[in-house]
């Protein structure tokens, strides 16, 4: 091996600091060579190594009678009965989704797949959450198309349903999109494979796609801010085949079906770097592979390069000795390249070759897990104050609730995201139930009763003004949407999108926003079994708002018990639950009427949460609910209006009556208090639900009864004029709510 002279400009390009270095030299004992350095680099990169998070992520409750996999694998799984278990898992794709929109949403939706299907489950169902800028500004509306454009094209070519997801716009994400990825898959729950090396002497076998030079440093690149520059890093965006990855997944399953596989990992973020020292630190062993049997795809190529490249749909397994050839076969049947590289050995090393001679050797678990954790400093923003203070006696109540409420269903996003979602195929498959549109997808476990229900949420601005609440808000919100779906809770994975962990700011931000995700988990009792961090969300010194983006799974017993959001009768009663309380910080409203994003969150009791839920799951359960939605974006106004006109077969009215009971008119439309649903149930059934309700210490009111082709609310004890009241044809609203990102986009 020849040694290399380190200078501080190498260090800075391998984005490593001088007592990482340091520290490279005491495990090594000498220096280390170029190939060495880069594995160190990507391994050591903050989106392998998690160096800023990994102290603080240890907080979070991942244990539960449930939980098969938790953290630490390549996804999560969770018991579902019958002998099965549901795997998920969130990633982002957050730099590469930016640099260049098309490739990397698609081979962020082909790295969650590999992460499911490595575990032995077959993937039904994908969802996504994105935020990007404002729709005036051009570059965020080539970006919101390269993205769906991505997404569709990779899941849609796979066979895998998008079955949900949800949309944000703020001018904050303009420099900065977010592409968060979330993908489900079912496996028997005795056949759960995982990403080891065991069994000296066993084969090391490479599978799926040749090894290019795409992708290189994509680790370290997405460990890293940008600047006007960002656009020159496009090379290090992986390019991807969802027919390749078809094969694989096919090939992956049949190997998995039989007898001969000790472990499997996918070759994501730093390539086989990460999945060679990975699987051997699991085990405490060792891996030696030859170089020369990678199957490349370009001539020439380094050590450096591939040991780093991150070309697509690319896997590396053991296999038990003498089993080698069996693999081989079914490999090449699916028309994949393979090749034996390597052997598991006991030295604890990754040790490289090429053609018999040593290019690198290092100790495994010194790049899986001995790499820096920091516990960097954490002060609140000098802002902070600014921001949480708001004058409600100097706000304006509202004058024309009619122009406010279609002001707010204008606002791209409360509005439909029925362009988005007719791109993706999401009844392949045949599993698809509630389709996208409610609060929560519901797929069918085929071969039992079953359902699924999911969910993907998050509110950054609470997260902003203040990142406690808004985290506890982000999992309250989730599974009070599968509640709404007849589900109960049954594990969470997270997407931790924040920005510079660097500056004190932000690890205030996430710290807070780590303590807010532990306490609403526990209070609803639902672990959290896998997740991503993101960091260096900014460009040019600007952060996005503190994002921790929550994918949430929950389980319906009986299927032909899952309930949707939009009306079903004329003569049904609207039911609430739950309190309205003067919770205008932090609104959309705010934004969109007042253009100002300050104030406080609503603040959240996680005991009301939870009764709220429980009741809710009761009724739907019990056969006494028609509908559910849950109140948040936009507050009550807006979820009415979705209940009267988000549905496919027809739009229903209704007529609902308000007490004002000394709140804001504004803040009783538009607040967005938490813990509240909106029943819909028959009629005579209607006192029967109070008192469930009430028996359940949740508060409840019939608040409105269905039926006609206007949507009127009208605010008791209000002794203004009748513009604080609410009274619009439903055409009028699905004209608003339904066309305003199509219109934005110049295809009305």
């Amino acid at each position: 091996m020849n040694a290399l002279v380190i200078t501080k400009a190498i260090l800075e390009q391998h984005k490593l600091s001088d007592d990482e270095y340091k520290k490279i030299l005491e495990i090594l004992g000498r220096e280390p060579n170029w190939t060495e350095l880069g594995m160190f680099s990507a391994m050591w990169s903050e989106h392998c190594s998690y160096k800023s998070s990994r102290i603080h992520l240890k907080k979070l409750p991942t244990t539960g009678p449930r939980v098969v996999q938790g953290p630490g694998e390549n996804a999560g799984a969770v018991d579902i009965g019958d002998g099965l278990c549901a795997v998920f898992k969130m990633e982002s794709h957050n730099h590469p989704s930016f640099i260049e929109p098309y490739q990397g949403a698609a081979t962020g939706v082909g790295g969650i797949l590999r992460d499911i299907f490595t575990m032995g489950a077959r993937p039904i169902a994908l969802l996504n959450s994105l935020r990007f800028g404002g729709l005036d500004n051009a570059n965020t509306r080539h970006l919101l198309k390269g993205v769906v454009s991505g997404i569709a094209g990779y899941g849609n070519c796979m066979g895998v349903p998008t079955v949900g997801g949800e949309i944000v716009f703020n001018d904050i994400y303009a420099l900065n999109p977010l592409v968060n990825v979330f993908c489900l898959g079912i496996a028997k729950k005795d056949k759960i494979f995982l990403g080891k090396a065991a069994g000296i002497g066993n084969p090391v076998i490479y599978f799926g796609s040749k090894t290019g030079r795409d992708g290189i440093h994509g680790a370290t690149m997405a460990s890293d801010s940008f600047d006007e520059q960002a656009a020159q890093k496009r090379p290090t965006v992986q390019v991807g085949d969802p027919f390749t990855e078809k094969l694989l997944l096919e090939a992956c399953l049949e190997l998995m079906a039989g007898d001969c596989l000790v472990g499997i990992q996918d070759m994501g973020a730093a390539g086989l770097t990460s999945s060679a020292c990975e699987m051997a630190s699991r085990e405490g062993t060792g891996v030696e592979l030859e170089l020369a049997d990678v199957p490349r795809r370009e001539p020439g190529m380094t050590p450096y390069e591939i040991m780093l490249s991150e070309s697509q749909e690319r896997m590396l397994m053991v296999a038990k000795a003498g089993r080698e050839d069996e693999v081989i076969k079914i490999c090449r049947k699916w028309d994949l390249d393979v090749a034996v590289i390597g052997r598991v050995t006991d030295t604890g090393k990754v040790v490289l070759k090429e053609n018999g001679q040593v290019v690198a050797e290092i100790p495994a678990k010194a790049l899986a897990d001995e790499g820096p954790r920091y516990d960097r400093p954490s002060s609140p923003p000098a802002y902070q104050e600014m921001l949480q203070a708001l004058n409600h006696d100097a706000l304006p109540d509202v004058k024309d609730a009619n122009a406010a409420l279609l002001a707010l269903l204008d606002s791209p996003t409360i509005a439909s995201k029925r362009w988005v979602y007719e791109q993706y195929d999401h009844m392949v498959r045949t599993n698809t139930m509630v389709r996208p549109g409610s609060d929560a997808a519901v797929l069918r476990v085929k071969g039992t009763n079953k359902a699924l229900a999911l969910s993907v949420d998050c509110n950054g601005r609470y997260c902003l003004l203040n990142p406690y609440e808004g985290a506890k808000i982000a999992i309250a919100e989730c599974a009070r949407n599968l509640a709404c779906s007849g589900a109960e809770p049954i594990g969470v994975t997270d997407c931790l999108n924040f920005g510079n962990p660097q500056r004190p700011e932000v690890m205030w931000q996430f710290v807070l926003a780590i303590e807010g995700l532990k306490d609403a988990c526990e209070a609803l009792n639902v672990p959290i079994v896998s997740g991503n961090v993101s960091l260096y969300n900014e460009t040019n010194d600007l952060s996005i708002y503190p994002t921790p983006m929550i994918g949430m799974v929950g389980l319906i017993e009986d299927a032909d018990c899952a309930v949707t959001q939009w009306f079903k009768g004329r003569g049904d009663a609207i039911i609430l639950l739950g309190q309205t309380r003067e919770d205008l910080g932090g609104t959309e409203y705010l934004k969109v009427l007042h253009h100002r994003e300050q104030g406080s969150p609503p603040l959240l009791s996680l005991d009301t949460e939870k009764a709220v839920q429980a009741c809710t799951i009761r009724l739907i359960r019990e056969g006494l609910v028609l509908s559910a939605h849950d109140c948040s974006d936009g507050g009550l106004a807006v979820a009415l209006t979705e209940c009267c006109i988000s549905g496919s077969a027809q739009r229903l009215g209704a007529v609902v009556q308000l007490p004002l009971d000394g709140l804001r008119r504004d803040a009783l439309l538009f607040g967005e208090s938490q813990s509240r649903i909106l029943l819909s149930v028959k009629a005579e059934l209607a006192e029967r639900v109070l008192d469930v309700a009430w028996d359940a210490g949740v508060h409840a009111a019939r608040i409105g009864t269905v039926g006609g082709d206007r949507l009127v609310i009208q605010v008791d004890g209000d002794q203004r004029a009748s513009g604080c009241n609410i009274d619009l044809e439903l055409t009028a609203l699905y004209d608003h709510w339904g066309s305003a990102i199509p219109r934005a986009l110049g295809q009305d």
